[in-house]
């Protein structure tokens, strides 16, 4: 199932790609994404917590400086901020299966920078429960192996490519 739809404009003369996207929820927005990766920093953890509706309430420093967003750009945002078009939605479709069954999710993701560049992590995503009700969401990500983000590069691919062709 694809929860939002795209399309992309030929890149520009700066290799600049413009994405109009459009999510299930009815959120339109467009993205401008550049061929490049920002290397996830050694020895640190990006933190963040949303509400339930996926809202960030929380951002930390490494959380900030990976995004390039500030700290008043990122709070009371939808956390697909971040969400690069190459994920496929059902990435997104089974991390929120997951923890709105109360379970703790954990894969891959290619998230999107403010200034169009990429950073890939491996994500823990941990719901908030207090007094047996979800309140919200944590995710801790960590650097991924070049291993992995190569093979997910891939896997990815080919979910995308099914998904734009239904």
């Amino acid at each position: 199932m694809t929860d939002f739809q795209e399309a992309w404009l030929v890149p520009d003369a700066d290799g600049r790609r413009e994405h109009h996207l459009r999510y299930h929820d009815g959120l339109e927005r467009s993205v401008w994404t550049v061929d490049r990766e920002v290397p996830f920093p050694d020895g640190k953890l990006i933190v963040s917590r949303t509400d339930t509706a996926g809202h960030i309430t929380h951002a930390n420093p490494a959380f900030i400086e990976m995004s390039g967003y500030t700290r008043e750009e990122l709070i009371g945002q939808p956390h697909c901020i971040l969400r690069h078009p190459d994920m496929p939605a059902a990435a997104y479709q089974d991390l929120w299966d997951t923890v709105q069954r109360g379970q703790t999710w954990q894969g891959h993701v290619k998230n999107l920078r403010k200034d169009g560049a990429h950073y890939w992590v491996l994500a823990t995503v941990i719901p908030n429960i207090r007094d047996g009700v979800v309140v919200g969401y944590t995710s801790v990500r960590r650097k991924p192996s070049r291993t992995q983000v190569d093979a997910c590069t891939a896997q990815y691919a080919r979910m995308r490519a099914e998904e734009l062709a239904t």
